[in-house]
C-alpha cells in the first residue's frame, strides 16, 4: 500500500522494505543518498520524532535500527499532551473501559493456562501486599492481571489504548489516594472475575468487569466520593 506518511525519512523506511530489527544508514550516508533528498538537521528532526513515537531506537554501538511497530507511544504521548493541556483522565479511562468491554468476550476465548495462572498469582501477590504491613498498593499487579486479558488478542491498537491507560494510571497518580476497603473490593472482584473465566462464562465475567469499575474511591484531595472510572 502507497502511503504517503507526510515524512520523507518514514516514506524511506516504508519504500526501502525496512523490517524490525534491520539498522539504518548513518546520517551521513542518508543525507548523501540521492533518493532522500534531504538535510543532515532534517533528517535528525524526523529520525527523532520516530524515536518518540517508539518505531526506531538509537544505540551507540547498534546504530539505528527498527523496531517493532508499537501504538502504545503514540497513544501515551498525545494522551499526556492533552491532559497537560487540560483534559481529564477519566475521558482515556472511559475510553479504555469501553475498548475493554467490547473484546473482553473475545480475548477471553483466546487465554490459555498459562495466562490463567500469571492472573491467580497477581491476585496471589496483591493479596499479601495488602495483608502485609505496611500495606503496599498493588498496582503492577493490577496493571498485569488486566492487560493478561488481553494479551493474545491480534489487535495492536486495542493493546496500544490499554497499555497506554496504564501508564497514564501511573503517571497522574491515580493509586495515590485509594482507601483500603475499596483495594479490597477490587481485588475481590478481581478473584471472582478469574473464576468467572476459568470456568469459561465470559459473559458473567465482562459482567463483573463493568461493575468493578464503578466502585467508589475516596479521594482526600476534594473530600467527596467520586466515581473510579478505572478499576
Amino acid at each position: 500500500m502507497d502511503i504517503n506518511l507526510g515524512s520523507d525519512f518514514l516514506n524511506y523506511i516504508i519504500r526501502r522494505g525496512l523490517q524490525p530489527g534491520d539498522r539504518l544508514p548513518s546520517i551521513q550516508e542518508l543525507t548523501n543518498d540521492a533518493h532522500l533528498d534531504m538535510s543532515a538537521n532534517k533528517v535528525r528532526e524526523q529520525l527523532e520524532v520516530a524515536r518518540t513515537m517508539g518505531w526506531v531506537e538509537v544505540r551507540s554501538k547498534r546504530g539505528t535500527r527498527i523496531k517493532d511497530y508499537a501504538f502504545t507511544p503514540a497513544v501515551r504521548l498525545s494522551a499526556l499532551y492533552a491532559m497537560a493541556c487540560g483534559e481529564r483522565f477519566e475521558s482515556f479511562a472511559s475510553l479504555r473501559n469501553h475498548v475493554e468491554a467490547a473484546y473482553w468476550q473475545d480475548a477471553c476465548a483466546l487465554l490459555a493456562k498459562s495466562d490463567l495462572d500469571i492472573m491467580t498469582d497477581c491476585i496471589k501477590r496483591a493479596n499479601q501486599k495488602l495483608d502485609s504491613p505496611p500495606i503496599h498498593i498493588p498496582n503492577p499487579e493490577h496493571r498485569q492481571f488486566h492487560l493478561t486479558v488481553f494479551r493474545r488478542l491480534d489487535n495492536t491498537f486495542v493493546l496500544g489504548i490499554l497499555e497506554a491507560y496504564w501508564d497514564l494510571y501511573e503517571e497522574v497518580g491515580v493509586n495515590r489516594y485509594m482507601d483500603y476497603s475499596y483495594l479490597r473490593k477490587v481485588w475481590d472482584y478481581h478473584s471472582r472475575i478469574l473464576d468467572l473465566i476459568r470456568a469459561g462464562d465470559f459473559e458473567s465475567a465482562q459482567k463483573a468487569f463493568v461493575e468493578h469499575t464503578s466502585l467508589l474511591r475516596y479521594e482526600p484531595d476534594n473530600a467527596s466520593w467520586e466515581m473510579e472510572r478505572g478499576g
